[in-house]
């Protein structure tokens, strides 16, 4: 988008906007905003407006609630469920002390870090984000229900896919506000549903994913649904997933993927917490194509990593663990870091599983070291992890791993 603060107070003035909001996201990439009005935007990009961080999970408390938010104006983009009229804009931000320094828990700070120190190495990341989830019927207080929206399956089309209106206004309203959907379809489970995004740089994947579920939540809401993004809303359904194609380019040359995958293999188990960060997240691992083995291969979907077969030449690796629970700024700053350790380091990658790992017998299986099965395990394997401790900050690291 590329806006400046100036273009951006300029817009503001021409073109009736009457709600500035300013969005960001607390540890677990829960979205936060607050909303000011055009005469306060001026002052926002000078000196920040301030809001209660002590009412923010993880944020602070009583004793030091003060923090300020700065808007990013390359993320500016008119809300097009709002009046057209008075005209709603949103633009995310960063989050600062008062004497400006920075906040160490602002996650999306954090990606910007990780892909300055990518750069300086010599190397560009890019991103694209497949998020899974569910449409459920809602009650006559727009409360959610247990009954799915429909009972279709894999790409089945209407009159059984019901969700495919609510995909189609999904991908309109994206495309207007200058996200380009790449496919949408109906996925396995009943009501289940997937929009994917073409890759871009690591922030704007991960602005994307922020704005597409709060699209997917308020298209659904319009439409009398419920939208639910939680890693396993329905026992013995498929659970919804983050699959996270990523790639690497650099500056000179040519760039091994495998070293990258490599790196991301050899920390798995330390990322796992942060890809997976909720209970319900461990009752999705290792069922209905969510991996359980720490493995990889071309094109095999049983397997952590897989190679997708593309035809136009551009080899790119997705990783299929995460879940829509996970925070995008600090899953995408986290996969950077371990990308960039098995890039500077040579690392070897192992042989290729191609086998199906959900039909293997035990003897098989036993060559392979598993995911973390409970939040408890991925909490243990994050705090013995060195490479953890030096790339998440303490009061991220105390936050998700209760130290």
């Amino acid at each position: 988008m590329n806006y400046t603060k100036e273009e951006v107070l300029q817009y503001v003035a021409e073109e009736d906007v009457k709600f500035i909001r300013l969005s960001f996201c607390d540890v677990f990439g829960r979205q936060k905003n607050i909303s000011i009005m055009p005469d306060e935007l001026y002052r926002a990009f000078e000196t920040g407006i301030a809001f209660d961080a002590s009412a923010i999970t993880g944020f602070g408390d009583e004793t030091q609630s003060g923090l300020l938010l700065h808007p990013d104006p390359d993320t500016l983009s008119v809300l097009p469920w709002r009046p057209e009229h008075g005209r709603v804009v949103r633009m995310y931000s960063y989050i600062t002390y008062p004497d400006g320094t920075p906040f160490e828990a602002d996650t999306r700070a954090l990606l910007k870090k990780a892909i300055s120190e990518a750069e300086a190495k010599g190397y560009s990341f890019f991103f694209g984000s497949e998020q899974e989830f569910y449409l459920f019927e809602t009650d006559d207080f727009g409360a959610p229900t247990t009954r799915t929206y429909d009972k279709a399956g894999y790409m089945d089309i209407a009159p059984d896919d019901r969700g495919e209106n609510v995909r189609r206004e999904v991908c309109l309203t994206l495309e207007q506000m200058g996200i380009c959907p790449e496919s949408s379809h109906h996925e396995e489970g009943p009501g289940q549903n997937e929009i994917d995004f073409r890759y871009s740089d690591p922030l704007t994947a991960a602005d994307n994913t922020m704005t597409f579920q709060t699209v997917v939540r308020t298209v659904a809401k319009r439409n009398g649904v419920y939208a639910d993004f939680s890693p396993k809303p329905i026992e013995g359904q498929p659970g919804n997933g983050f699959h996270i194609n990523m790639s690497v380019k650099p500056d000179t040359g040519d760039c091994n993927l495998g070293y990258m995958i490599a790196g991301v293999l050899e920390r798995a188990k330390a990322l796992t917490v942060f890809l997976n960060p909720s209970d319900n997240s461990y009752r999705r691992l290792g069922r209905s194509k969510a991996p359980k083995y720490i493995s990889w291969s071309k094109g095999n979907r049983s397997q952590l990593i897989r190679i997708p077969e593309v035809a136009d030449g551009k080899t790119r690796a997705e990783l299929r663990s995460p879940d829509p629970s996970a925070n995008p700024y600090l899953a995408f700053a986290l996969i950077i870091y371990a990308g960039l350790a098995g890039l500077e380091n040579q690392i070897p990658l192992q042989d290729p599983a191609e086998i199906n790992l959900f039909k293997a017998d035990g003897e098989t299986l036993s060559r392979f070291e598993k995911l973390p099965e409970t939040r408890a395990e991925a909490i243990k394997a994050a705090l013995e992890s060195d490479f953890i401790r030096e790339r998440v900050p303490a009061k991220i690291l105390e936050i998700y791993c209760g130290r």
